[in-house]
């Protein structure tokens, strides 16, 4: 047995006791960082402030026992239903170190479904980060019999109140603790030491396309796998600065936890989306986890912005993407034939002068001192990541799924291949079904979904064995490729198969103005496609196009913009089978968002949701038709 794998098998019993590990090993180490304001009356000006490993236990400690106080029992739930901040993880390793569990609520998921899911859970409490959220809670508690207690993180006398259900601040809750403490003080460490692996941490709902979401039960023993197995897969470091903006309420976000009290390293925390560009040079992470639709809008602004300036500088920019794209691709053909990194002389000196002049400033507009980013959640374009990979932006893709806790396998550090998403993580298994299915198997594995039996049975094996519902295939040296998701796949009326996440991936690498695509034609005589545009990149573009001062539904529906994203198509058909070219598109009249249900919160389209929302135009392109 190698020491990778022992160091698995040894792996703790539950979060919890990763947690004092981690604290009694580093107690004075920075654990966290977190922005607030500056307090010097400068509007919109931060401070990053620190909590060590010492002060983060003693905040938890205090959070369980207010739990406790308020009589929350071994694997009852809580709920939290916030958006990403230093709050969320305290009340996280607060529920679980209480040996209760955490039901994650998305803060963008509507008030019926909300209800729904502290419903299913049976939660007894709920951590809310404002009135808003909390309001969705006040409006239906009728709905809600077993929850009696909400607590606020961000304190507001206002906030909205009902009989029947206790409302009180963190700082109340954690009050509450502190007095209970002294009444019980090894009350926390009792409850501790009475968690077992196989006892419930987490209920994560699935962000369902159709009916209702399922709620996914992950026990302490998933997530003690996932700390221990991305420290010695090389995925987290303990000297790591990792930048944490993911939501915590995805599997995603919520395994780069356990990861992180693994290794030690300092995790800064701020979930506003719009503010990652200006906290990545303050924060000058050495790694952060994000979903590919951020690097595809890193690109395609790079790529507008270069289009806008026009003239040598775009030249420039066109030269070095391909540069950075051949030397990436030279340097992983090389070292995947076994041998040593080899770059033609001639590309190398291509990539040096290319280095100086565009990618320097890449790597700047990420920290500076970025050694990787780790992918996931969706397929990144294979050009997308060798124009990162030439550019020094190391994008490590990785694969998982909610039921699997996240990360099954991923790519490492060293010698990571683009276009696959690495080799399986110690400990677990992966198997390709006859039809290409990808099956797994390991600890990371849930224990089924709640309160559904019948649809337990339909993906998890009584040997472990859990059907993913993706397609995919591995190669010679364990490298696994995903090709598409099983139910994505289409027929068309000629009986040929189409994989269109494949087509959509081609597509968002060569057109810079694309938001998003979805290429449509089950049941069909030919393919075609729903485009959203970019509104940050084709918006210039406009400007500079005898499009200046119309609105952004005025220029996506110009004779213009439909004739400059019918190259893009064309060039993308180029390289397609007949049966798979795009033979219309319909560019839409906004982008789709989490809001009207398009998008998952980890940013994935559903595509049934837009389907129906666009079936009149989906219509349209086929009326009249002659088979293809």
């Amino acid at each position: 047995m190698n020491s990778a794998q022992s160091l698995v098998d040894d792996r703790p019993v539950s979060v919890a006791h990763l947690f004092f590990s981690r604290v009694g090993a580093t107690p004075g180490g920075e654990a966290y960082r977190y922005p607030v304001p500056a307090g010097d009356g400068t509007s919109g000006a931060e401070r990053w402030h620190s909590l060590t490993w010492a002060q983060t236990a003693e905040r938890v400690t205090t959070i369980a026992a207010g739990l406790l106080a308020l009589g929350l029992r071994r694997e009852e739930r809580v709920a939290i239903s916030s958006s990403t901040r230093v709050e969320w993880i305290l009340a996280d390793l607060g529920v679980m170190c209480a040996g209760a569990a955490a039901t994650a609520v998305y803060p963008s998921t509507h008030a019926d479904e909300t209800v729904y899911i502290l419903s299913d859970s049976g939660s007894r409490a709920i951590f809310v980060e404002d009135s808003e959220q909390l309001a969705k809670v006040v409006a239906h508690t009728d709905r809600l019999p077993e929850l009696r207690h909400a607590i606020l993180f961000d304190p507001d006398p206002e906030a909205p109140r009902v009989e029947g259900l206790e409302v009180l601040s963190l700082a109340e809750l954690e009050a509450r603790g502190a007095r209970y403490l002294e009444e019980h003080p090894d009350a926390v460490e009792r409850a501790v030491a009475a968690i077992e692996r196989e006892h419930l941490a987490t209920l994560i709902y699935t962000s369902g396309t159709t009916g209702r979401p399922k709620g996914v039960r992950l026990v302490h023993d998933c997530w003690s796998y996932q700390g221990v197995a991305q420290e010695v897969s090389g995925l987290l470091r303990p000297d790591d600065v990792q930048f944490l903006w993911l939501p915590l309420s995805h599997v995603f976000g919520k395994a780069l936890i356990s990861g992180q009290i693994t290794t030690g390293h300092v995790l800064a925390v701020d979930g506003r989306i719009d503010r990652i560009i200006t906290n990545l040079p303050a924060v000058r992470p050495t790694v952060m986890a994000s979903a590919p639709r951020i690097f595809e809008k890193v690109y395609n602004g790079i790529a507008g912005r270069a289009r806008a300036e026009g003239g040598a500088k775009y030249k420039i920019f066109l030269w070095a993407a391909k540069v950075a794209r051949d030397y990436a691709r030279a340097g992983q053909e090389s070292t995947a034939a076994g041998g040593r990194r080899r770059i033609p002389p001639a590309l190398a000196v291509q990539h040096a002068v290319a280095d100086r002049l565009v990618y320097g400033k890449i790597r700047a507009a990420f920290g500076g001192n970025l050694r990787g980013s780790v992918s996931g959640s969706a397929a990144l374009s294979p050009d997308i990541g060798y124009f990162f990979a030439g550019a020094g932006v190391h994008v490590f893709e990785g694969y998982g799924l909610t039921e699997t806790s996240a990360a099954c396998t991923v790519n490492p550090a060293e010698g990571y291949r683009v276009g696959t998403v690495g080799r399986p993580l110690p400990g677990t298994e992966v198997r390709i079904a006859q039809d290409g299915e990808v099956l797994l198997r390991g600890p990371g594995v849930m224990r089924g979904y709640h309160n559904l039996p019948e649809k337990t049975a339909e993906v998890l094996e009584g040997d472990g064995w859990f059907h993913t519902g993706d397609i995919g295939e591995m190669d010679a040296d364990g490298f696994l490729r995903i090709t598409d998701r099983k139910k994505d796949l289409f027929k068309t009326s000629g009986g040929k198969y189409v994989a269109p996440t494949e087509i959509e991936g081609r597509f968002k690498a060569v057109c810079p103005f694309v938001s998003n695509i979805l290429v449509i034609g089950d049941g069909r005589n030919f393919c075609t496609a729903l485009i959203a545009l970019d509104e940050t990149v084709v918006m210039p573009w406009a400007e500079e196009n005898g499009l200046a001062g119309r609105s952004y539904a005025d220029v996506v529906s110009s004779a213009q913009v439909h004739e400059l994203i019918a190259g893009f198509v064309e060039r993308v058909n180029n390289d397609l089978q007949r049966w798979q070219t795009i033979k219309k598109f319909s560019v839409l009249p906004r982008d789709l968002d989490i809001e009207h249900g398009e998008l998952t919160p980890s940013l994935k389209v559903k595509r049934p949701v837009v389907e129906r929302e666009y079936a009149e135009v989906v219509e349209a392109m086929y009326e009249g038709a002659r088979e293809a």
